[in-house]
Order: C-alpha cells, then structure tokens, then sequence
C-alpha cells in the first residue's frame, strides 16, 4: 500500500518512535515538581523547548506546547483578539485558511468582531496589498497560512508581515503544512504548527507568541506552559515531536529536491495520461510533496475507493467526499473545478517506483469511474436556441456530465440552461466552461433549485 496522504498526517518518523519509547520511562513524573523525578522530566521538556524554538527560529520561552495544531490556533486567534482589545475587533483571514482558522473567525464574528476574508487567485495566493487594502483602524489581528494544505501554494508571508508591522498589527501565521521544510521567513508575531504534520506525534501542538506581542490568554487561568496551555505536559509526546522536527529539518533539503521532482512528474503526467483533467495550485510557488488535480465528470469518492483498491491511499476536496456534499473552501475560493478531485501528498522517503506505479493506475481508474457513472439520459427541453437540463436531485458532477453531452445540440452563440440543486454545481460549472471554452453567462434562480446558463461559443 502507498500512502499518499502526508498533508493529513505523516507516517511517525522513526526518530520520533525511538525519542518516544527513551522518554516513556523518564518524562512520566510532574516537571513542576522539585524531587528527582520531576527534575528529570524538568529536563527532558526544557530541552524539547529549546530544539522546537531553534527550528522555528524563535526563543524558548516565547513558545508553548498544546494539545494540538487546531488548539494552537484556537489558544492564538483568541488570546491575540483579547489582547489587543482596545484596538479594535476587526480580524483578517484569508479565504483558504485552514478550518480552525477559520471556524475561529465565525466565533469571533458570532460575539460581536468582525471579520474580513480575504480572496485568493486562481492558484490559491494572496497579495501583500489585499491585505493593506483589508488593514483599516480597528484591525486587532491578521492570519496567513504559510503555505495551503490543499493544493501546497506558498503564501508570501514575508510580504503580508511586512504591509501589517507597517500598520502595527500582529500577523499569525499557521505553519502546520510548511514547518517540516524549514522556518517560516519574515516578521510574524505569532506562529502555530501541529507535530503529525511533520512525523511527530499526534496530540502536540506549537504556539509561540513574540515577545511585545500583547496577548491574553483566554479561559480559567493554568500554571502550566506559561498560562497558555492548560493542563499537564504530555512530556514523552512532546520530546518526540520535537526530535522529530530536528529530524526532518536535517533530510528537507534532500528531500525537498527529491519529492519536487516526482510531483512534477506527476503534475506533467496526468494531463498526458488523463484527458479533461485540471492540475491546480501554483506550479512554482508549492510545497514539495503536494499536487492536486481534478477530473472532469468523475464522483471523487467513487475514484479515491478505486485507488485505495489499487493500493494508494490519497484525499480528495470533492464535496461528493464530504459530510456536508459542498466542494472544499479552498477550490471554491480558487475557482476551481472541485469534482474527481485528488490530492496526493508524498511522505519522505516515497520511491519512485510507487509514482510510477500510481501513474500507471491512475487512467484507469478514473476510466472505471466514468464508466460506472455512464450516460445518464437528461432531461432536456428544447426552446429555440435554447435547451434546458433538468439536474436537480442529482449530484455532482452528474449536472455536469449533463451539460457536456448536450451543449452540442445547441448552434453557436444559443444557450444550455441547467437546472441544479448541488452546491458542486456553482463551482464546477463556471470551471468547466473555461477548461472547455465555453461562456458561463451566470445564474438566475429557479423553482427548487438555480438555473446555471451556459453559451456555446465553441
């Protein structure tokens, strides 16, 4: 089997197995404690603070250990807006951060604050000046993702620190996605990150907060982790997640080669392997280990059950593999086709041949899938030049298989007006008309449902 799923999780790193099992049996005690043993553990956790703080390019004592990468990001937003509550409740997002991100921003907007999110080109970016145009008085806090845990585009962070120091406002960059490759350059105020995204273990979790960063930390008060992170020190986890940074920090370079190598293979392959395929995110500008493509008239659940059969475990943004059957954020934001969606990931240490395996797997599998879905028959009604697809009760990326098989039947410059109740269909259509030529005129509600007008005019 070949995971290919790193952005979600990586594999533990062997470094962190052997620094986890060592401090089992030194790092039990309580490090708040004076007598032998919490001296020992005392240790163990000072010095997994001080290799964490040296990756990140930070002091020891202006970084945390939490329970997880999404409590650092809750513990950060929140403490940061409290902080600098004085200046104002205004926060700024961008508009493919990760979800606790922003579930944080609705909580923040749902006690009163306000929240700007900002947009994101068609390769997942941000501009600097978007969020000089965003800052105003009474902006508390801005947050940027270093780099996107969907589609791997590198965020100018650099940039975006510069524009909010200028107007002194803090700037909180999550680095759960980039951490393992290097530190994250510029001058951020506040950082996060999550040890499983690198190969440490579940469970860890780091926030650091600048010195003169003003920051109250939020909820009953805790001795521990300097009142920023409640609760006893799971001290073996941590040692581990903090030898595995060091680790992973020693192999990035090589890696980083190695990895871009093979997804550009696969970022060139697909395209000549699969037809109506859209390779995503930024080309340049990425994480080594991350590309994500989407296919055209493909259920993305029914092709990551294909390729899990073939021995690849990937992921996928299609909203046909979500509980809530709406596209991912992040491709919606992009503007980008969601349906048949596939992000592959690639741990350290991936071969060669399991790429070459995969590519070779690959057309096949969303062959299958487009056959299993078939030739569903529309129902059409012809009006003139005009020709109307009734799709509602179907969902992606049935409406538009639909459309693709009758956009035909009209002349050039008539129109195929789709009935659709999916969300997928917003997106997807929009998508489709510029992958295949075709002008999206826009939408206009319809009886149970929206009605998506497409004209020919090729």
């Amino acid at each position: 089997m070949a995971y290919f799923d790193a952005a979600s999780s990586a594999p533990l790193h062997p470094v962190a197995r052997q620094a986890l099992q060592a401090s089992l049996d030194e790092g039990w005690a309580d490090p708040a404690r004076l007598y032998r043993e919490g001296r020992r553990a005392r240790m163990l956790l000072d010095a997994a603070r001080e290799a964490a703080a040296e990756a990140v390019g930070c002091r020891p004592d202006e970084l945390v250990f939490t329970s997880s990468g999404t409590r650092a990001v809750h513990t950060g937003i929140a403490g940061a807006l409290a902080g600098r509550r004085r200046a104002g409740r205004h926060l700024i997002v961008s508009a493919v951060e990760h979800s606790s991100v922003l579930h944080a921003a609705q909580v923040h907007e749902a006690e009163g604050g306000t929240a700007t999110r900002v947009a994101v080109d068609r390769q997942g970016a941000v501009r600097a000046r978007a969020y000089a145009e965003a800052l105003r008085p009474g902006t508390a806090l801005a947050c940027l993702q270093s780099a996107n845990h969907e589609v791997g585009t590198v965020q100018p962070v650099a940039e975006v620190a510069s524009v909010c120091r200028e107007a002194g406002v803090p700037l909180l960059v999550d680095a759960a996605q980039s951490l393992g490759w290097g530190p994250v350059e510029g001058g951020w105020s506040l950082l996060t990150a999550s040890a499983h995204k690198w190969g440490g273990p579940s469970g860890v979790g780091l926030l650091v907060v600048r010195k003169g960063v003003r920051f109250a930390p939020q909820g009953p008060a805790d001795e521990r982790e300097s009142g920023r992170a409640a609760g006893f020190e799971n001290i073996p986890a941590i040692v581990a997640a903090a030898a595995s940074l060091r680790a992973v920090r020693t192999e990035a370079a090589q890696e980083a080669v190695r990895l871009r190598e093979l997804t550009d293979r696969i970022r060139a392959r697909v395209a000549e392997l699969v037809g109506d395929v859209e390779v995503v995110g930024d080309p340049e500008r990425r994480l080594p280990g991350i590309v994500t493509f989407s296919c055209l008239y493909v259920d993305g659940e029914t092709l990551l059950h294909e390729l899990d059969r073939a021995g690849f475990s990937v992921s996928s943004g299609s909203s046909c593999t979500s509980s809530t059957l709406t596209p991912s954020h992040v491709l919606k934001a992009m503007g980008v086709l969601s349906e048949g969606n596939v992000r592959v990931s690639l741990p350290l240490g991936t071969v060669e041949g399991d790429v070459d395996r995969f590519l070779r797997v690959l057309p096949g599998a969303v062959a299958a899938v487009r056959d299993k879905l078939g030739a569903p028959t529309p129902s059409t009604v012809v009006r003139e030049d005009e020709l109307v697809v009734d799709a509602r009760g179907k969902l992606c990326p049935i409406p538009v298989i639909e459309l693709a098989k009758v956009i035909g039947d009209v002349p050039v410059g008539g129109t195929v007006r789709v009935l659709a109740d999916d969300e997928a269909a917003r997106l997807d259509i929009p998508a489709w008309c510029e992958m295949r030529g075709q002008e999206y005129v826009g939408e206009e509600p319809a009886d149970q449902g929206v009605a998506y007008v497409v004209r020919r005019s090729a």
